[in-house]
Parts: structure tokens; C-alpha cells; sequence
């Protein structure tokens, strides 16, 4: 049994123009060490299908269907008071910006402190004690004086750090980090993702990596959902992502990044339009109207299952094997994942 397995969730909000389907069936499962990498534009639902794990979603507007089971227990069962318990101590979130979710009226070791006490008896001196050991434990320099500073005080990559010893503090056994590199410079995302790879294998817990980057996914995931309009659209292991991906929203995603180890290129492929309002996703295959190999059978649902390439390698397209080995490569500045050599 895996630590956490989502099964066939859907998170749907009533609004005032209709009901926006944020998540629509997604499946996925994370073993005790693992790092999963969720990637996709923003609006594909990878964030509330997260959120909806710790009961972030929940409200009066909002429809929840599926299970999570969490150690065998299923959260989506739990109330509120029960999962408070297991959320910052067995399960913790990192968000992609530190300032908003710091109180900026409180200094750090108040709510570093607060988080210890929440779920262990122990006093404010043990609490402390905890507090800076875990900011020298994320690199914070001068941890017993720097404990007592305003959020504020702090650098955006120290304020990222402090999230991350503020989640890390109670020693979960998963840790979801949502895009907690988006507002850092690429020298400081470096430090961040190091620091929670080696913190992870410090303390043996799943990270679940939430991210629109696939360079960041390579960093540190070794297992990728990417997911597209409420759904995920392929999974597989880094590998096979990178070097035998099958959808061509994939496709896509890996020919918008620059690649150091090719030829530079005049211009990169590119993803064209916008992804579709989730109030009334388009019928069928959710990408079928930015697809430029979409045909007639695409306003058919595909399922995700394995269509080729190897075992535990599943995709969401219509598309042949042949015809994807062909498509993929394509034009210059088109959605694939290479320039043909000239």
C-alpha cells in the first residue's frame, strides 16, 4: 500500500457564472521516499488537487468526489478537526509565496513556535529550541538571532527557507511543495530544490512537487503526472517523460525549454492559444482545440492507459504509436519536441 493514493478525485466550485470542474478524475499514488512531479500550465488543477488532500478546498460552494487515502485513512472522510491533526504534522505545504503565507505581524519563532505546539506537548523553550535548530537545519546563517525577525526581514529565498523549516518542523512523512521556486532567481531555485532533495533523504518522507517547470521537475522528481484542463494527460517515470513522451501537450511543454545540450535555434515551439476556460472545457480530449494533430475521433474522451512505450507509461491521446513516433518531430516554432536538422 502506497502512503497516499488519490483515486479518481473531481473538486468542482459552484460560481455565479456555473460550475467550474477544477479536477476531473485524477488518479495518482506517492510511497514513503518517493518524489512526484506534477507539472502543467496554470489552471490545469494540479494545485487544488493538492489542496483538496488537506481539506484546503472544502466550503459550502464546493463538490468533492473520489478518495484519498492517506496510511489507509481516508481524509476525505475526516472532519475538519481530524485533519488538522494531520496536516503541518504528517503532512505539510510549502506555497509559492512565502510573504503571504508568513503573518507579517508575528516574528518567525512565534509561528515557528506555534507550529511545534500545535501537535506535540512540549513548552516554549523545547518549542524554541526546535524552531532554530530547524532554521540552521535550512541554512539560515545566525539561526538564534535571525528566529527572532519579521518576515519582512528576510530575502525571498530565506523566507522560502523559513516556510520550508516551518513545514519540515514536526518531521512529516509528506511534503507537497507548490511552485516553491516561481519567485526565486534561478541561482536560489537551485539551493531550494538541494536543499529539499537533501532534506528529504535526511528524514525519508514523500514530496509531492507541484510545478509549471519541467527543468525544475528534472532537479528532483523521478516519477511525472503532467496534467492539462483538470486532467492528468500522461504519466511516467523522468525518463520516459523527457525521452519518449506520448501526448502532445507533452510534446509541447518539452519544446518551449531551451536545451543547452543542442544547437541553438532561432525559436522555440510553442503551445498556441490559451488553455480552456474550465466553466465549459471542450468536448472530448480537453486539448483537442489546440492540437494541431487533433482528428475526428478526439471529441471522444480518451482514457489514460498505456498506449505504447513501456509498462507503467500512460497517456490520455488517440493518436497511433506510429503517428506519434512521426509527429512529434515537426516544423520549427510548431508544437513537438525538435527542430529537424536542416
Amino acid at each position: 500500500m502506497s502512503l497516499l493514493e488519490v483515486e479518481d478525485l473531481r473538486v468542482s466550485f459552484a460560481t455565479e457564472d456555473g460550475t467550474v470542474k477544477a479536477v476531473d478524475g485524477v488518479s495518482f499514488a506517492v510511497d514513503t521516499g518517493q518524489t512526484l512531479g506534477i507539472v502543467g500550465e496554470s489552471g490545469s488543477g494540479k494545485s487544488v488537487a493538492n489542496m483538496t488532500i488537506l481539506g484546503l478546498t472544502r466550503s459550502p460552494a464546493t463538490t468533492i468526489e473520489g478518495r484519498i487515502r492517506f496510511e489507509g485513512k481516508d481524509l476525505a472522510e475526516l472532519s475538519a478537526e481530524e485533519l488538522r491533526q494531520i496536516s503541518g504534522n504528517e503532512i505539510a505545504m510549502i506555497f509559492q509565496d512565502p510573504l503571504t503565507s508568513l503573518h507579517p505581524f508575528y516574528k518567525v519563532s512565534k509561528q515557528l513556535i506555534e507550529a511545534v505546539r500545535a501537535h506535540q506537548d512540549v513548552g516554549k523553550d523545547v518549542a524554541r529550541r526546535r524552531a532554530v535548530e530547524m532554521l540552521k537545519l535550512v541554512g539560515i546563517p545566525d539561526a538564534e538571532r535571525r528566529v527572532d525577525n519579521y518576515p519582512h526581514e528576510f530575502s525571498g529565498g530565506m523566507r522560502q527557507r523559513v516556510m520550508i523549516a516551518m513545514a519540515l518542523i514536526n518531521e512529516p512523512k509528506l511534503l507537497i511543495a507548490d511552485e516553491p521556486t516561481t519567485a526565486l532567481d534561478v541561482t536560489i531555485q537551485a539551493q531550494i530544490l538541494n536543499l529539499i532533495r537533501e532534506l528529504q533523504e535526511r528524514l525519508g518522507m514523500a514530496v509531492i512537487l507541484i510545478t509549471h517547470d519541467l527543468g525544475v521537475v528534472a532537479d528532483v522528481a523521478r516519477e511525472v503526472n503532467v496534467m492539462y484542463a483538470g486532467r492528468i494527460v500522461e504519466k511516467g517515470t523522468l525518463d520516459q517523460i523527457f525521452y519518449d513522451p506520448q501526448h502532445p501537450y507533452t510534446w509541447g511543454l518539452l519544446g518551449s525549454l531551451a536545451r543547452p545540450d543542442r544547437p541553438r535555434v532561432p525559436r522555440l515551439a510553442q503551445i498556441k492559444g490559451q488553455p480552456p476556460s474550465l466553466l465549459a472545457p471542450p468536448q472530448g480530449c480537453h486539448f483537442r482545440p489546440r492540437c494541431p494533430h487533433a482528428f475526428g475521433r478526439c471529441v471522444e474522451v480518451p482514457e489514460l492507459e498505456q498506449r505504447a512505450g513501456e509498462p507503467g507509461h500512460l497517456d490520455r491521446c488517440w493518436l497511433s504509436a506510429e503517428q506519434k513516433r512521426t509527429l512529434r518531430v515537426v516544423a520549427e516554432g510548431q508544437i513537438g519536441l525538435e527542430v529537424p536538422a536542416a
